[in-house]
């Protein structure tokens, strides 16, 4: 007698269901019919377990049990209530019903669930004297009814809480990848056949783990649900312990011929806690030290070994990060490194932003993901060797958006190739004569390219930190991105420096807390550089600034040349650049007030650097305006002053500081601590700032921003005001 053919549905979410497919017919199954929601097919008990446990792709198989006339909710009971529902339940156990679909007198689910769940308990009350009770969390059956039109189908869920859930998640990230979508990914992305030639698999920004433990699952054969005990077939009546446990032989004598071929698997994630949650479900999920994981920034993730193979990826979207431009500079960052090291290569990103694709120089695919809420493209592709990347000049840039010349034609990329070019031989000329190894090489020249190119030279390397600024919202950000990539790829060329020692973020008005808020979480590494007789440290990744203003340089020489047997201050002293140069120009003693334990503890450091001795170079970490308000006997000869443009740190006593409205009040209080004789010079990069002198009696004010502005700066007069005070 042959054995019983039942329907199944195996149900997955948007994008996946032409890979279930897929998968469905290679592990089997007949009369695949895909649908919006996943696919149906046909085979015995034993095909839709195997499905249960080698399926990568579905969220839940449905096992079909009935069609019910459903019309009006009577006419759903009655259907329900003849059902042979002792076949599948004990009268004590538990169920839970999910129902989806409306009619005119069914108008919600919750009440359809509810008409289907009275159905059930009357048929157990009325043949056994007990019903069975409802456990949402972990019952024995689940029923899943969909309704459309007259009839429902009614349906046991044999996967019980969700085929996604492979067990393995200890620790999770905010917003992590399913791990169905995930598998789907790897799949569509060729992994398999990546596997089969040996290639390896990265992914920069691994957050929890989940892509590299569904990869090293699929590399290994590991059924995913091998192990599971809470699947819904393992608790339902009918189930077939021997088919089940026959499949569970097959699974572990399959992983045991495949787990030793495993190909190299790296993590790398800038955040502690995702690279120990990964680590943590590496370990329930038995790969422990089978894949590496590291905490590393973007712009550090490059593995040393490894054959070519997989890039794949899912990096955060704008609802993870601080606002769109990190978005944005995260997806440059990640096609500088992806250009720089990762030639040959398959790359394979999730994201919402499909004009990036462009930009990485791969497709886009026409399918929609849904992860979660969000409408997502996979962008994938072959990355070109590095004896294949097309020089900029050769290649035809994306049309850009237009500032007041835009160039549609193909000239744009070599035209601002052009005008970095000449700003060398002007700009470097200069910097080369002035002995200035820090500098503004580009600031928006050209409206179309609205960068800012900062060049920092080290003893050995020359780095390019790279600010684009904020585009109005009327750019099409499929130009805007072209464009930023022909940046991106240009600079490196014109300044004959590999792409991992340029840095990008994107330069936008902040506003309270997020001023100096952190972009990565740390890690970032610390370069040095030189200015004049001062050796600093900047930081190219883990904050919007590196830690050096360059606008500042002339500042701060003026501070040294002023300093010799002065008492100075240095208050909202960020880094404590201007502190260094005093302190070598002579200073008698100093002192150095900053809000940030960041940059009080970084100020420190470029002390040391710098020989200064903590006995004569105070160092305070604390609220400047409260430090203000508390009576002081000291009295400084030299002051320095240059306040945030605003700022609400929870750290203040006040609400908030608005250098526009309170600096006139700043300034009385700061000016009481100067001794006879004594200077203050008062900066601020407000660009619209206007000084009060009405309400600054008793003060003489001398405008000396121009004699402060450096010469890469020229062309932007007003990116800072400075003013030499002393007492009347």
């Amino acid at each position: 007698m042959s054995e019983p053919v039942y329907t199944f549905f195996a149900a997955a979410s948007r994008g996946v269901a032409p890979l279930l497919s897929a998968e469905l017919r290679a592990l089997g199954a007949e009369q695949v019919d895909r649908t919006g929601a996943g696919a149906s097919f046909r085979g015995t008990l034993a095909m839709g377990y195997r499905v249960c446990m080698w399926s990568r792709m579905a969220s839940r198989v449905l096992l079909q049990l009935a069609r019910v006339h459903a019309a009006t909710a009577d006419a759903l009971y009655e259907g329900v209530l003849r059902l042979p529902w002792g076949e599948h339940l004990a009268p004590t156990g538990t169920l839970a019903v999910r129902f989806n679909g409306t009619t005119a007198e069914i108008r919600n689910s919750h009440f359809g669930a509810l008409r289907v769940k009275d159905a059930i308990v009357d048929h157990f009350r009325g043949a056994h004297g007990s019903r069975p009770s409802v456990n949402l969390e972990r019952p024995d059956v689940r029923i899943d009814v969909h309704l459309y039109k007259a009839e429902a189908v009614v349906s046991l869920d044999l996967s019980g809480g969700g085929l996604h859930r492979r067990g393995y998640r200890v620790e999770t990230t905010e917003a992590p990848l399913k791990e169905n979508l995930a598998a789907a990914l790897l799949a569509r992305a060729g992994w398999p056949a990546i596997v089969a030639r040996h290639g390896s698999l990265v992914d920069p920004m691994c957050g929890s783990g989940t892509l590299l433990i569904e990869a090293a699952w699929m590399a290994m054969d590991r059924a995913p649900a091998l192990g599971r005990q809470d699947l819904g077939l393992l608790s339902w009546r009918g189930h077939d312990a021997q088919i089940w446990s026959l499949l569970e032989e097959e699974a572990r004598e399959r992983m045991a011929a495949s787990r030793k071929q495993l190909p190299a698997i790296t993590g790398f994630d800038a955040d502690v806690r995702a690279v120990r949650a990964s680590l943590a479900n590496l370990e329930r999920a038995g790969l422990a030290g089978a894949v590496h994981v590291e905490r590393r920034s973007l712009a550090d993730s490059v593995i040393a070994t490894g054959r070519p193979g997989l890039l794949v990826t899912n990096p955060p979207y704008g609802h993870r990060l601080s606002d769109e431009g990190g978005v944005r500079a995260l997806h440059a960052e990640l096609t500088t490194r992806l250009r720089s090291h990762y030639g040959g290569w398959r790359a394979a990103v999730l994201t919402t932003t499909p004009e990036w694709a462009q930009s990485l120089g791969i497709e886009c695919l026409p399918e929609t993901f849904a992860n979660g809420p969000l409408e997502c493209r996979l962008l994938l592709g072959d990355l070109p060797g590095p004896a294949l990347a097309t020089p900029a000049k050769e290649r035809a840039p994306a049309d850009a958006y237009r500032g007041s010349g835009g160039m549609g034609d193909g000239t744009g990329a070599e035209m601002f190739a052009n005008r970095l070019r000449k700003n060398l031989k002007t700009i470097g000329k200069w910097a080369r004569r002035s002995n200035t190894s820090c500098y503004r090489l580009y600031d928006a020249d050209m409206p179309e390219y609205a960068v800012a190119v900062d060049i920092y030279q080290g003893t050995e390397k020359t780095w390019a930190h790279v600010q684009e600024y904020r585009a109005p919202a009327s750019v099409d950000p499929g130009r805007a991105a072209g464009r930023l990539q022909e940046v991106l790829t240009t600079i490196p060329q014109v300044l004959e420096i590999p792409g991992d020692q340029l840095y990008f973020k994107v330069r936008e008005k902040k506003r309270g807390t997020t001023q100096y808020r952190r972009l990565t979480a740390g890690g970032g590494a610390f370069r040095e550089v030189t200015e004049g007789p001062c050796t600093f440290l900047v930081n190219f990744t883990d904050y919007l600034d590196t830690g050096l203003f360059l606008d500042h340089r002339l500042t701060r020489s003026m501070i040294g040349d002023m300093a010799a047997g002065k008492r100075f201050l240095n208050l909202f002293a960020y880094t404590g650049t201007a502190t260094v140069h005093a302190a070598l120009g002579g200073a008698r003693s100093t002192t150095t007030i900053d809000m940030s334990q960041t940059y009080t503890d970084w100020a420190i450091r470029n002390f040391t650097r710098n020989g200064m001795s903590g006995s004569r170079n105070l160092v305070e970490q604390t609220d400047c305006l409260q430090w203000l308000e508390t009576p002081r006997r000291d009295r400084y000869d030299l002051i320095f002053l240059d306040p945030p443009t605003f700022s609400n740190s929870k750290r203040m006593e006040r609400d908030s500081f608005d250098v526009q409205r309170d600096h006139a009040w700043l300034i009385r209080k700061t000016m009481k601590l100067l001794a006879d004789g004594g200077v203050l010079l008062f900066s601020t990069n407000f660009r619209q700032f206007q000084l009060e002198e009405s309400e600054l009696t008793g003060i003489a004010c001398q405008d000396i921003s121009r004699q402060t502005l450096p010469k890469d700066f020229e062309s932007n007069p007003r990116i800072h005001r400075c003013y030499r005070m002393t007492v009347a």
